[in-house]
């Protein structure tokens, strides 16, 4: 830890998917960075208790509630209760999501519902609330959203997947355009292809994938990996950050492929 990096002591953030992969390298990059109010969302209460118990070791006042980011009314009991134990908010990041396949053929209307209401329904009413609660008090704020560079298109079978990232892309800059003039910004990130505690789960639930996935997923990178949480995270807690500055409505591309270059 860098006891002299401050740049976000006056953050008062909630992360979804805060137990495990971006969200908690984000929370871990936000304590190192002198914060010291973070509200932990996730579905485990093992690994959520876990992840606030070590932040708290760290001196952060960290809270996990158990949630489904999905259900609208768990997002607004996870805004009451943040609000309650911090007294406001001031930051947001949604990494919270799901990435289950389907193509536009096979993709039924359950699993289609399911993406779209983690993905996109529940960040809107995140968002809305926090948003909220910044405009009765009159203050600034920051939120940060996880979107995926498959939001510029995708492939064949992360059709919903790719959709639902397109839309919140969009949501982003809409929310960004609106409350400028509060000092509310809001800004995105567009990962790559992710070395991540659930992209293991995927790659062995969805593709049969070997042992050494991940070894051989690398070695065909153009750098030589996946990107990893740790340098995305800080990126993202930048972003939340007052050093940030005026950037509002920017969604960057974080990968070392580029969006729209086919071939060498």
């Amino acid at each position: 830890m860098n006891g002299t990096d401050s740049r976000n002591a006056q953050t008062r953030a909630i992360v979804t998917g805060g137990a495990q992969g971006i969200g908690f390298a984000v929370a871990e990059a936000l304590a190192d960075e002198g914060c010291k109010a973070l509200a932990l969302v996730g579905r485990s209460q093992e690994k959520g208790g876990k992840a606030a118990a070590a932040l708290c070791n760290r001196g952060v006042d960290a809270i996990f509630m158990s949630a489904d980011v999905a259900n609208v009314a768990d997002c607004q009991r996870v805004i009451e209760m943040a609000c309650k134990h911090f007294g406001n908010i001031n930051g947001l990041v949604n990494a919270a999501a799901t990435s289950a396949r389907g193509s536009l053929i096979d993709t039924t209307q359950d699993l289609f519902d399911r993406i779209f209401a983690t993905n996109v329904r529940g960040p809107f009413f995140l968002m809305q609330g926090v948003v909220r609660q910044l405009l009765e008090s009159k203050a600034p704020g920051s939120i940060v959203n996880v979107l995926s560079m498959s939001a510029h298109a995708g492939q064949s079978f992360l059709t919903p997947y790719s959709t639902s990232k397109g839309a919140l892309m969009t949501l982003t800059k809409n929310v960004a355009s609106a409350y400028r003039a509060n000092r509310i910004r809001c800004n995105a990130v567009l990962p790559g292809w992710m070395d991540t505690e659930g992209e293991a789960m995927v790659q062995a639930k969805f593709h049969n994938a070997p042992a050494d996935w991940l070894e051989k997923a690398e070695a065909a990178q153009p750098m030589g990996q996946l990107v990893k949480p740790a340098q995305l995270a800080r990126l993202i807690t930048y972003m939340l950050s007052p050093q940030s500055g005026v950037m509002t409505g920017s969604l960057v591309d974080y990968d070392q492929n580029i969006a729209g270059v086919v071939g060498e």
